[in-house]
């Protein structure tokens, strides 16, 4: 439960109670004033009766009690028409749009129509006949004010949720970066102490003839823990960039990996013609991610197989495909491959292509994704820089 129940589904959880509470409430208050609005349009509509029926000898306090009820309502809007549909009065509207859109007191009589079912009115005629009037009514500017309300808090709750996300994000990716940058400076100062006893003793071991050869292949191994160290120390800082060859690059990286593979690996790379390709580089960084790229790819491929290195150089990008015929990736881990802590691997921490991807982002400002996989025929993965 611990997976599914972190700060940020609780976080979730108080919001939509406090939605749900607040929506909840306010439905009420809108369907009590609904009410309210109800007994004052019968009330209305009584004052109204009251001033049709009254007689010249029944002017009296009734009658004025009617009007001034009828006058005093500014809130209600009102239609009142015939039995035929024709207008013959009306309250409360917008006069501006009275005058400026002819269409629009029909609009109104039909919105009003829709929500509320009109109410008749009385009046006598000729003949001791009865005419009846049909009044229609719609929801006051508070009412409507108030049933809008909800949608307003529902979208300034999301703002402030989004907000919040954005910070904790900000916040948890801050902390990774400070946990890489301090276990990767740790790395390197834990590899050059002993490097440096390593480099005096091979110093000794040269005095020896016999000792030649295998001191030349010792010194190969310690170069490369050096430059381990150095790529180690380079994270968290901004690396220099300069112009590089990327063909030469990518072919030192294919001719030291095929020192080291398995006997039923071929590692082939293939870039056209071309021999000169400048891009921006940080050549050790890109030297390691190449190299984890490949020794993923060895691993996938558990000793046979092939890697394929295909460089393609366009007028606006340069790209790099790195193919293996190895296990492959599900499609809905394609993005999941990046992530710290994500290995397929029984050993191993699962920061290598974590780190390769800000390697590749944040410092060469290019991309690198899944390109295609498909489960027990292998992975392609692409390097895209743009010039």
């Amino acid at each position: 439960m611990r997976k599914f129940f972190n700060r940020r589904t609780y976080l979730i959880i108080a919001a939509l109670a406090i939605v749900g509470f607040a929506l909840y409430y306010f439905n009420r208050i809108a369907g009590d004033m609904a009410v309210e609005e109800q007994a004052k349009v019968n009330t209305l509509i009584e004052a109204l009766n009251t001033v049709n029926n009254a007689s010249a000898s029944s002017l009296g306090n009734d009658i004025t009690f009617a009007s001034k009820v009828i006058t005093q309502n500014t809130s209600i809007p009102l239609i009142i028409t015939d039995e035929k549909g024709n207008i013959q009065y009306h309250v409360n509207l917008d006069s501006t749009r009275l005058r400026q859109d002819s269409s629009y007191i029909k609009r109104k009589l039909e919105e009003f129509g829709r929500f509320h079912m009109p109410i008749p009115s009385f009046y006598p005629v000729a003949n001791n006949q009865v005419g009846k009037n049909l009044v229609y009514y719609g929801d006051s500017s508070l009412l409507r004010s108030l049933k809008y309300y909800p949608l307003l808090l529902i979208a300034i709750t999301c703002v402030f949720l989004l907000i919040v996300f954005i910070a904790v994000s900000n916040a948890q990716q801050s902390l990774q970066n400070q946990v890489w940058v301090g276990m990767s400076k740790e790395t390197a100062h834990q590899i050059g102490t002993p490097l440096t006893s390593i480099v005096a003793w091979m110093e000794l071991l040269k005095d020896n003839e016999s000792n030649r050869e295998w001191v030349e292949e010792m010194e190969k191994d310690v170069t490369r823990l050096q430059l381990i160290a150095d790529r180690f120390s380079k994270i968290g800082s901004i690396p220099e960039l300069k112009e590089e060859n990327l063909i030469e690059r990518l072919q030192g990286m294919v001719d030291y990996m095929r020192m080291r593979k398995p006997n039923k690996v071929t590692i082939d790379f293939d870039h056209g013609t071309e021999e000169d390709v400048q891009v921006l580089l940080s050549a050790p960084l890109f030297d390691w991610v190449i190299e984890n790229l490949i020794r993923n790819a060895l691993d996938a491929m558990e000793g046979q197989g092939r890697i394929f290195i295909q460089l393609t150089n366009q007028p606006r990008l340069v790209t790099i495909d790195i193919s293996d015929t190895g296990k492959g990736i599900p499609k809905n881990n394609f993005k999941k491959v990046f992530a710290p802590g994500y290995s397929t691997k029984k050993r191993g921490w699962g920061l290598g292509l974590s780190l390769a991807k800000r390697i590749i982002q944040k410092y060469h400002h290019a991309s690198i994704f899944v390109k295609q996989s498909e489960p027990g025929k292998g992975t392609t993965f692409r390097i895209i820089f743009r010039r």
